[in-house]
Order: C-alpha cells, then structure tokens, then sequence
C-alpha cells in the first residue's frame, strides 16, 4: 500500500475516533457524517458492479436489508447482553458474510443474463426479500424489528467505509479487477482472450454484496430500528443516484457522489417531500450535461497503486487521473 493511499485513511480514521471519543462535533453533524460514511459503502460497492463491471443491478437495497436484519438478530437474540457491544464487529462481519452468500446463490443464474435482464432478476430480488420480511412474524413483519442498541459510531462507519473503499481499489488493480474491465469493455473478446468471465463476475457480485450487508448492519445498529419499507425500490434508486452523480468507474466518484447526495438531502430537508423532487431532477440534467457523472472514468490520484496496470479500463482510469 503506498504512503499516499495509507496515510490519509490513517490520518481520517484516528480523527474520526477523536471526534467520537471527545465529542469534538456536534452529534447531529456526526449522524450527518455516518449517514455520508454508510453511503459511501453502499455506493463504492454498487459502483462495482454498474460502473467497473458494466451490468445494471437495482437489487443493493435486499442485500442491505439481509445484513441489517442478520446483525440485529446476533446482537439482540443471541449474543448476551453484556457482551454484545463487544460483539458487534462479528455480527458486521457476520453480516456481510451472510449476505455475500446471497449474492453469491444470486449471481449464478442471474449472470446468465445481461443487461435489462440482470436488472429485472435484481429488482425481483429485492422485492422477494421485502415480501419475505413483511410476512415473517418473529422478524417483527411489517412492524420492524425493535430492541436494537446503538452500538454504531463515526469510527466504526469510517472504518468500514475505509475499508470498503481500500478492497474495492485493490480489487480493480488486481488481476481480476483488469478480467471484470475487460467484461465491462467487450465479454465476447475478453473471453476470447482467456478471461473467466463468470468467474470474475461471481466474484465482484459477492464483493459487493458483502459491503451492501455491512451497511445494513450499521444502518441498523445507528436507527436502532428497521422494518422492510426501509430497504424498498426507493432505497435502491437512492444508491444508483449517489453511483450516477459522482461517476461511474470511478471510486473517488462514489465517494463524491455520496457525500454530494446525504448532504443535499439534509440540506433540503426545510422543503419536505420535494426535496425528492429536486433530487432526481438534479440527476436528469447532470446525465444531460455530464454523461458519465461527476468523475465518470477519472480517479483520485491517491487511489491509483504506483505500479500500472495494462487493462485498457485501467488505464483510461490512470489517464484521466485528477488531484494528488
């Protein structure tokens, strides 16, 4: 891991912990701040899948929604009480495993198609999951799950949205990373040219399904309560607009586009229910003026490793690099 890429993570997460441990802001703008944190989780791990690798999945809110749920359940029923705050970093591993492993069942039919298709499966997906925890009484059905403690803080968001955005990089530098590029540029040619393509897919979809649950795990364990019209379409719409506003291909630009997007929303919030209006609007334009997002196809210098890379998609990245 190179100096420019580390330290900044060190600097940001030892500044989070001081901020937590002293409280050094106000608590509302900490709740803004792990709003901004969770959402860069959700967004680089979507980002994976719409940007890098092409497809179009609108099913990120069910896998959240399994690891919301999943990591209530250890930290409320089966961990003890005491030791539960203790815990909570295995009911977010937990969590996130669990609901890799739902992406991963997912992945294997769904990725025998493309496109539209793959879009219809996990848009299915989701509503399959929001139906399923409607309808179960000892997940407290369309009541919600209550009893959860508040075991999230700004340095366990920024931990993980560090390290969500720490794997994300080092798998789009790594050998597989150039293999999902090369699907995202042609999947004929790239398996032509000896790529597992289903392999590299499998891999990516469970990746990011894995920091889909751990944002569950911390959304919920921040509200301290979650029922299934949280994790809905307009969830997932919400995701694919901080992934389109900051760029797609790019992590920097879902870091920017989920920070852009929760603070705009808090922003608005005076305007009530047309802040929901204004929001999508926004994006219209953007898509009109900015294709690509805000940093579609361009990268933080930072988050580039010094070794290159030869992908053709990689290297557009490291071209069109921006800032130091």
């Amino acid at each position: 891991m190179s100096k420019g890429f580390f330290l900044p993570l060190v600097s940001v997460l030892l500044v989070s912990h001081l901020i937590t441990a002293y409280g050094l802001l106000d608590s509302y703008v900490q709740l803004v701040l792990m709003y901004v944190g969770i959402n860069i989780i959700l967004s680089v791990s979507l980002n994976l899948i719409n940007g890098y690798m092409g497809e179009f999945s609108v099913g990120h809110a069910g896998f959240m929604a399994i690891g919301a749920y999943t990591s209530a359940i250890l930290t409320v029923r089966m961990f003890p009480d005491a030791l539960a705050p203790w815990l909570f970093p295995i009911a977010v591993v937990a969590a996130g495993v669990v609901t890799a492993i739902v992406g991963a069942l997912l992945a294997i039919p769904s990725f025998k198609t493309r496109g539209d298709y793959l879009a219809i499966v996990t848009l299915a997906f989701g509503m399959i999951v929001k139906s399923v925890l409607e309808n179960m009484d000892s997940l407290g059905a369309a009541r919600g799950f209550l009893g959860i403690s508040k075991y999230t803080n700004l340095t366990w968001v920024v931990f993980w949205a560090m390290a969500a955005v720490w794997m994300v990089r080092n798998f789009i530098y790594s050998s597989f990373g150039r293999g999902v590029l090369s699907v995202r540029e042609d999947e004929i040619a790239a398996s032509a040219a000896g790529v597992n393509t289903r392999q590299v897919k499998l891999f990516a979809f469970t990746l990011s399904s894995f920091f889909a649950g751990v944002a569950g795990a911390l959304y919920a364990h921040l509200l301290m309560f979650i029922n299934p019209k949280m994790f809905d379409l307009t969830k997932s719409t919400e995701m694919l607009i901080m992934v389109y506003l900051g760029g797609i291909g790019s992590i920097g630009g879902s870091i920017v586009g989920a920070m852009i997007y929760t603070v705009l929303l808090e922003l608005l919030r005076p305007l009530g229910i047309w802040r929901m209006v204004l929001m999508p609007i926004m994006l219209v334009l953007l898509m009109i003026l900015r294709p690509r997002g805000i940093m579609g196809l361009s990268e933080f210098r930072w988050l580039i490793p010094s070794v290159g890379v030869s992908s053709k998609g990689a290297k557009i990245v490291q071209d069109d690099a921006v800032g130091d």
